[in-house]
């Protein structure tokens, strides 16, 4: 697929940009700008796209405020098909763990969209995990990734091998703790960093429960936990950030431990918890804040849907989501972590109502 050649150098240049000393009004300009000209190509090249803002009165997107931007309810991923390639392009289709009962979102990539997200995965993750690769953990069963289905736990795992060597897998395919595996990779790297990865659910239920279930105690003490989603399933059996970090650093002694927030829906987005725990809009991409009720933006501290923006979707409309997501900003450009721009929170997944907007034109099944 042919895209525009500006187009493409404003996004590999937003790629360069130091995101930990970019301040919010700075960001903004550059993503406007970019967002603007990702709009105009959905609405030409997806079908599907420009019905749905042609039945509004929405008008051309002349806008620089980033809050100004239309967006796609989450839930249409699900309905449609949403892409702005030909069939022939299509290098690699991602599909979201779905809702029990439903069919799960399929997000379709180009080569020229999955080489810039991994690129933007590379440079949010390497201030927290560093530029070497680490031995990985896997906290997965090995049959996760095998087989050609790009769900999100595959690519989730796939993603972040690149930061990993001699992935080892923690889990048998039935879920249960390869003790055998997990203690030759103890023995093997107990004085050297280490790098962990799981879905926070996965890393809850079938490794920290089980170890505390044995009685099993393993120390990496320079291992580096990354996890993500999962966590309405936590909240529900009242397990909190808090108790969750707590628990592993007794049972594993680790060093330190990342939560972050994404989808794959716009993966390579990926906003990741500092340490101070807050969660950051990285370079390529912000979050702005929706009152659940009318859909006007919220100020800083007000809880309401979250509606993510991205640079990265180039082979989809991806690029400005209104999630199912509830949270809140809690600052910008003031973290203690040092880090600029937006910083915010996920409190909880909105119950299944009815959203009303522009882009939700289908009712939910």
């Amino acid at each position: 697929m042919h895209y525009d050649e500006q187009l493409l150098a404003k996004v590999d240049a937003l790629l360069l940009e130091d995101s930990k000393y970019l301040l919010q009004r700075d960001k903004e300009a550059l993503l406007s700008s970019l967002l603007a000209m990702l709009d105009d190509m959905h609405r030409n090249r997806c079908s599907p796209y420009h019905a749905i803002f042609r039945h509004t009165n929405l008008s051309p997107l002349t806008t620089t405020r980033l809050a100004e931007f239309p967006y796609l309810a989450v839930r249409l991923f699900k309905l449609f098909s949403l892409k702005s390639i030909p069939n022939s392009d299509v290098f690699k289709v991602l599909r979201s763990s779905g809702t029990t009962g439903q069919k799960p979102a399929e997000i379709f990539l180009d080569r020229e969209t999955s080489a810039r997200q991994s690129k933007a995965l590379v440079k949010v993750m390497q201030p927290y995990i560093g530029k070497k690769r680490l031995p990985m953990l896997v906290i997965d069963a090995s049959s996760t990734v095998k087989g050609g289905h790009f769900s999100a736990r595959s690519a989730g795992i796939q993603g972040m091998a690149f930061f990993g060597r001699s992935q080892t897998y923690a889990l048998n395919d039935d879920m249960s703790l390869n003790m055998q595996a997990i203690t030759s990779f103890c023995e093997k790297n107990a004085n050297e960093p280490v790098l962990l990865f799981g879905f926070t659910y996965m890393v809850w239920v079938y490794f920290v429960r089980a170890l505390i279930k044995t009685n099993t105690q393993i120390s990496l003490p320079q291992g580096i936990l990354v996890h993500s989603g999962g966590w309405k399933k936590l909240v529900d059996k009242q397990v909190t950030n808090s108790v969750f970090k707590e628990t592993l650093q007794q049972r594993i002694k680790l060093k330190a431990i990342h939560n972050f927030y994404g989808m794959a829906e716009q993966v390579g987005s990926v906003f990741v918890e500092c340490e101070h725990g807050h969660l950051h809009a990285p370079v390529m991409a912000d979050v702005i804040i929706r009152s659940p009720y009318t859909l006007k933006p919220l100020a800083i501290g007000e809880e309401g849907l979250i509606q993510v923006l991205s640079a990265l979707p180039l082979s989809y409309p991806g690029h400005s989501i209104l999630t199912e997501d509830m949270g809140r900003i809690l600052g910008v450009d003031s973290c203690g972590c040092g880090r600029k721009g937006k910083y915010f929170e996920v409190t909880q997944r909105l119950p299944k109502t009815e959203l009303r907007g522009c882009s939700d034109t289908v009712s939910e099944t």
